[in-house]
């Protein structure tokens, strides 16, 4: 066997290797991600099932939804159905992100900035790596049964081919172009509030399902939704089946101009990936840059404390305030008593069926806020504690919190009450029922106030769903239910006079009930926290050691 020597004949130079073939980085992310999948799944018993369980039920519902596709070949509104259901598809993958952001933690690109990676070659990898998963999969079969509700003939059949992959491929293009783009924000304390609040989202939208289920129900049929569905079905992803639908009935311009529009959302959405990515990737962020010096900071107070009152008062409202904003607690239950008052008189309103005494829905939900205001502290209430010794400070206390409740809910109960008498074109009881509302609205903080201090419960910061740690459930429910038993019972007087000038003819003095339930609702409120000041300052250990057990 021969060897090759060196130029100057000296020792011998063995023959280069071959070298090993260098996988594709796409190959590598799927192999990665079924690894991390089946390695989750052998971490419990429980875990294992649970997967195998929503693959049954997801394979399940596929094949019903496939099945009623199937049914409605040559149905007059399949078109209808189809279009609205890729539409409603896709925006849930656009929202699946943000209301769960660790919904795909092994896809996460913030875990990939240290790799040595391309933008395109990763983009493709993390494309093809994400399509591996039960949601993908749905979603093509869902595709799947659209086309072929729709596709009538060769030429449809061919564009259908080309449509239903393009279609699942742009909702995870979709869903991650929306990942990327805030995966800063979804790793960040704002986005633990955002997941916190996507049960209320869920809540909402579920009214505007009934909502709308019930104006399709008085319309009679699916054919108020045809202008709906045209629009839908130029949408893409949407317009993928709508090219299938425009193949069926011969317009073969208009099903290439959407399959077009398809793709070409697909490659933006591709290039906004690829762009958040690169910035992802190379942009420092607020863990790597040394904090700013905050002239805020050097005055001791922000734009909010300038606007409020000063002294202790500003203080607790200031305090207050930013726990509506910053405490992921507080802010949910902001949000769900300012959406619930909102929704249920205009809801109601729409329909035909409600009246404007509904706004007084909105201020029990406000002054339900009042409730337990210490609790909101948790342990963080020792050092408000520790300015309290006289039943003077327990009622400075108490006021200004109830005075940062008021900043909000006075505006919104006079919003609530005047576009519910809008929609019903109700104007002329719109001072009764705003005086109604006021006076209701004064009872429940007032009320509140004795509550919250004869009746603190702790509030768990270790869980999303829970608001009352265990053991204390009955001091909850005898707070919420009796502090609004007694609100009720004091706004009878106010109830008895609306009733009163309606049965007796007296409409034309109902206006005073807007001056007279104002002024009530401020005594009651005014009582409330007088009762409530000294027992606060008495019972303030007690008070303590019950909000500090969460």
């Amino acid at each position: 066997m021969s060897t090759a020597t060196t130029a100057t004949g000296g020792s011998p130079v063995l023959p280069d290797a071959p070298a090993a073939p260098v996988p594709s980085l796409t190959s590598v992310f799927v192999r990665l991600k079924l690894s991390l999948l089946r390695n989750g799944l052998r971490q419990s018993g429980g875990r294992t099932a649970a997967y195998i369980v929503s693959i049954v039920f997801g394979a399940l519902f596929a094949a019903a939804i496939v099945l009623a596709f199937v049914l409605l070949r040559g149905n007059a509104d399949a078109d209808v159905v189809a279009f609205l259901l890729v539409g409603v598809l896709a925006l849930s993958w656009t929202v699946m992100p943000l209301f769960i952001p660790s919904g795909d933690e092994t896809l996460d690109p913030s875990r990939l900035v240290m790799l040595p990676l391309m933008p395109r070659p990763l983009i493709r990898a993390l494309l093809v790596a994400s399509l591996v998963g039960v949601g993908p999969v749905l979603t093509f079969v869902l595709a799947l049964g659209a086309a072929l509700s729709l596709a009538h003939g060769a030429a449809a059949v061919a564009v259908a081919v080309l449509a239903v992959p393009l279609t699942a491929v742009t909702c995870v293009a979709l869903s991650r172009a929306v990942a990327a783009a805030n995966v800063r924000l979804l790793t960040s304390r704002k986005g633990r509030d955002l997941a916190l609040l996507s049960g209320l989202v869920i809540a909402v939208g579920m009214q505007f399902v009934n909502f709308g289920a019930q104006r399709l129900g008085q319309a009679g049929g699916l054919e108020s939704l045809e202008p709906a569905s045209a629009v839908v079905a130029w949408l893409p992803p949407a317009a993928a089946i709508g090219a299938v639908d425009s193949a069926s009935q011969g317009d073969h311009a208009v099903a290439v101009a959407r399959l077009l529009l398809t793709a070409a959302s697909l490659v933006a959405l591709l290039y906004w990936w690829q762009r958040s990515l690169v910035r992802l990737m190379v942009e420092p962020d607020g863990s790597t840059i040394g904090a700013a010096p905050d002239s805020r900071e050097k005055s001791g107070t922000g734009r909010l404390g300038r606007l409020l009152p000063a002294g202790r008062t500003g203080t607790v409202m200031e305090r207050t305030l930013r726990y509506v904003w910053r405490d992921p607690k507080t802010k949910a239950a902001w949000v769900t008593s300012l959406a619930i008052g909102l929704i249920v008189p205009l809801f109601n309103a729409f329909q035909g069926q409600g009246s404007i005494y509904f706004a007084c829905f909105a201020s029990g939900m406000l002054g339900m806020l009042m409730y337990n205001q210490f609790g909101q502290d948790n342990s963080a209430f020792w050092m408000v504690a520790q300015t309290i010794s006289t039943p003077a400070d327990a009622y400075a206390e108490l006021r200004a919190r109830a005075l940062a409740l008021l900043v909000i809910t006075l505006p919104f109960t006079v919003l609530v009450t005047a576009a519910t008498a809008a929609v019903l074109g109700d104007w002329s009881d719109f001072p009764e029922a705003l005086g109604l509302a006021l006076g209701l609205l004064g009872a429940m903080v007032g009320t509140g106030a004795v509550t919250t201090a004869s009746f603190p419960y702790s509030i768990p910061q270790d869980s999303g769903y829970k608001n009352v740690v265990p053991g204390q459930g009955g001091l909850a429910w005898i707070s919420i239910m009796g502090g609004m038993l007694a609100a009720a019972l004091l706004c009878s007087p106010l109830i008895g006079a609306t009733i009163y000038l309606h049965v007796s003819d007296g409409h034309s003095l109902l206006w005073l009930l807007l001056p007279a339930g104002t002024l009530y609702g401020a005594v009651l409120l005014y009582a409330g926290l007088r009762l409530a000041a000294p027992r606060t300052a008495a019972r303030l250990p007690e008070i303590l050691t019950a909000v500090s057990k969460g």
